[in-house]
């Protein structure tokens, strides 16, 4: 069996859904950590608490408005297989709610030194995660898949164009916040951290695979 004329292996797949769990429980140390939501969340959850609507809501709507801004950016090349983003963005939801339920045993942080170290952890995982599942080349989450098309269109590697990206959005989500809130929402220190090294994290791992093995993974394969 073929997915994205690729042979749908094994392997292909348990990459596929072992990235998307490290991702999850990535997010999960990141709430556990109290320093701020992660960055492609704090749009989301800045329009929760500016229009006072479900933020299940926000969520899908912003999840539609990356997979639409996609097709405009890749025109010909967008393929039928992208509008399953959303209901990849589905299962993620519950993966991020299983991986929440893995770390009920820890406390949350009652400290700065604690805090960050847990942002360490969820940085690092999201990174592996992210290694981990884009190159599968099955569906992507929204927010990944947004960025790999960004990587496509300007001739940029993914790594540098995930840090611009979330940047961006991390920006966005401050402005509207300061506007319309008079105060930062849930960007925090974690926000930050997470928009400035994710992107960072996934390119050296990049780089010591290459040492490691020397082949090359292709991130910005859609």
């Amino acid at each position: 069996m073929e997915f994205s004329g690729e042979k749908l292996t094994f392997k292909r797949i348990f990459n596929y859904i072992f990235g998307l769990f490290l991702i999850t429980l990535g997010v999960a140390f990141s709430i556990k950590s109290g320093l701020g939501s992660t960055p492609v969340a704090s749009i989301p959850y800045a329009f929760n608490l500016i229009l006072n609507v479900d933020l299940g809501i926000t969520t899908f709507v912003f999840q539609v408005f990356l997979v639409m801004l996609q097709l405009i950016l890749l025109r010909r090349n967008f393929k039928t297989k992208h509008f399953f983003q959303l209901f990849v963005s589905v299962i993620f939801g519950s993966f991020t709610t299983f991986s929440m339920s893995l770390l009920t045993f820890i406390p949350s942080a009652d400290n700065m030194i604690i805090a960050l170290l847990m942002c360490v952890v969820s940085i690092i995982l999201i990174a592996f995660g992210l290694f981990f599942y884009v190159p599968t080349n099955i569906v992507p989450i929204s927010v990944d898949g947004i960025t790999q098309t960004l990587a496509i269109v300007f001739n940029k590697p993914f790594s540098r164009m995930k840090v611009y990206f979330d940047v961006t959005i991390v920006l966005s989500s401050l402005i509207l916040s300061y506007l319309f809130l008079g105060n930062f929402g849930s960007v925090g220190i974690g926000t930050v951290l997470g928009a400035l090294c994710i992107g960072n994290v996934v390119k050296l791992i990049h780089k010591i695979n290459y040492k490691l093995t020397g082949s090359e993974v292709d991130l910005k394969k859609m």
